[in-house]
């Protein structure tokens, strides 16, 4: 189970790093198009490979990964069957970046349970340092959604 955890959080942070040069391209109106299939790719198998870890009942994140791979169809469908066209435009930015924020929220999660400093400072993660940082995270992410949906045309 080490090796797969280990493989899992490769993949994971690949995702999130491919993201996030997406992201990038999107605020600077280019269409990275080999990237964004990697980032597709490399996070719906970070939300397939969390359902094979041991769990009983339904957990938070099962929920998440179920979200997940929902708003990834739809980013899929809305890239390569709407050529983000049109609605297809918006809604391929909005849930591609949404897929992002909910890999980076699992990131902050999993940052407070293993990193010795950060566990210090929120050992149940309900004090205040983890709900700020989550709080931030999720503001960052609205902002930078709204103005990739103002400058991300790849169309034109």
């Amino acid at each position: 189970m080490e090796t797969f955890t280990a493989i899992h959080v490769i993949i994971s942070l690949f995702a999130i790093l491919t993201g996030l040069f997406v992201l990038g391209a999107m605020l600077s109106n280019k269409d990275l198009s080999r990237l964004t299939a990697i980032f597709l790719i490399f996070t719906i198998a970070t939300s397939v490979t969390g359902f094979f870890f041991p769990f009983h009942g339904f957990t938070p994140a099962i929920g998440v990964g179920i979200i997940s791979l929902v708003l990834l169809a739809v980013a899929v469908c809305a890239r390569y069957i709407g050529h983000t066209r049109g609605f297809w435009r918006w809604l391929y930015i909005v849930t591609a970046l949404m897929s992002l924020y909910l890999n980076c929220f699992v990131l902050v999660v999993q940052s407070f349970q293993k990193i010795p400093a950060l566990k210090a400072i929120a050992p149940t993660q309900t004090e205040p340092p983890f709900a700020v940082t989550q709080i931030v995270v999720l503001l960052a992410f609205i902002v930078l959604t709204v103005i990739s949906l103002i400058r991300f045309r790849p169309n034109r």
